[in-house]
């Protein structure tokens, strides 16, 4: 996700003197908003490509023509601690200061509570090009408000239903869904579609051993959507926030590797995910329009190296698979495959 900061810098290098003529004191309001969504929302839009890729195949075999593997899984993503926060002082900002600081460490989506608090350095003058149901001239104090607080969560789990059915050409094909669901305050929803197609078979005559390494490509893609829930930030006659909504669409391209020894299998898998970031925040006010318009004309793609290792155990008619993705966050994937 693009970096506020380094966005308004830029501006700020090349265009000083007549944006600084241009803005007015609400458009500064929202430009110091969105430094603090910048930095309470990315970590949670950079998580979702590890949340979103998980778990789509835990074999390189894949299914025989027309067979059919249908699995619930439980999904976690471990945040570490070097997410939970980050850094601003009042140098960041054009017209809001913190209250009795100059600097603090404030909570992202998946931090703690802050004991921070904010105020205006001077009141906001109401001008005609700001676009909102006030007369020009009008003057609103920024009065004291609270920083926003995160959900405090190290971890965050929920399901999802997944079926993916063999094709001809040794090809799989996966779909998976988890319709709203609300778990400790947090909205989770995801919808995608994932393919495998074997290489094993182009490696000189390919033989049937079950046991046999076995290699595929796979590319997914997904649709992940959360709303992370909190107490609401109230900026006095001006805004109240009280949800950040992340999307994410998702693309997913690795190479795996798999090896059978009887009833168990290990696996292991490369790859790359690209996600193209949307988000906005839920709340009320005059100044929620225009902070989402910012948002949303400064949604960004970004690309993720990740890497996946895990196993199956196998029975009669179903398997267990567990799968740990590494990258900048710690993901882990549980599910029950019956195989029909």
């Amino acid at each position: 996700m693009k970096n506020l900061k380094y966005f308004f810098g830029l501006s700020a290098i090349f265009m000083a003197s007549s944006v600084n003529a241009q803005q007015t004191d609400l458009d500064l309001l929202v430009d110091d908003l969105l430094v603090l969504a910048d930095g309470f929302a990315s970590p949670a839009a950079e998580s979702a490509a590890y949340q979103a890729t998980a778990g789509w195949f835990t074999s390189a075999k894949s299914l025989e023509k027309w067979k059919v593997d249908v699995s619930l899984h439980a999904n976690a993503i471990f945040v570490p601690s070097s997410k939970k926060e980050y850094s601003l002082n009042n140098n960041d900002f054009g017209i809001i200061q913190f209250v009795g600081e100059d600097r603090g460490l404030l909570p992202t989506a998946f931090g703690k509570d802050s004991e921070f608090q904010f105020q205006g350095s001077r009141n906001i003058v109401i001008e005609e090009s700001d676009n909102v149901p006030l007369p020009a001239g009008t003057e609103i104090p920024i009065s004291t408000f609270n920083a926003i607080d995160g959900i405090d969560k190290g971890a965050l789990a929920y399901p999802f239903a997944q079926v993916s059915v063999g094709l001809p050409l040794n090809t799989q094909i996966g779909f998976r869904a988890l319709p709203a669901l609300d778990i400790d305050g947090s909205e989770f929803s995801t919808y995608g579609v994932g393919l495998k197609h074997s290489l094993s078979q182009y490696f000189g005559r390919r033989r049937a051993r079950q046991d046999d390494l076995e290699v595929a490509a796979i590319v997914a893609y997904d649709i992940f959507d959360v709303k992370y829930a909190f107490d609401p930030v109230d900026v006095p006659n001006i805004l109240q926030l009280n949800q950040i909504d992340v999307n994410a669409g998702v693309w997913m391209a690795e190479i795996m590797a798999s090896k059978r020894y009887e009833s168990f299998e290990i696996f292991g898998a490369l790859g790359a995910a690209q996600s193209d970031f949307e988000y906005e925040f839920g709340g009320s006010g005059l100044g929620l329009r225009l902070v989402n318009n910012e948002i949303s004309r400064l949604n960004d793609s970004q690309a993720q190296f990740k890497g996946d290792i895990g196993f199956n155990l196998y029975f009669n008619s179903f398997k267990v698979s567990t799968m740990a993705t590494a990258g900048k966050y710690v993901n882990l994937n549980v599910g029950l495959h019956f195989l029909l």
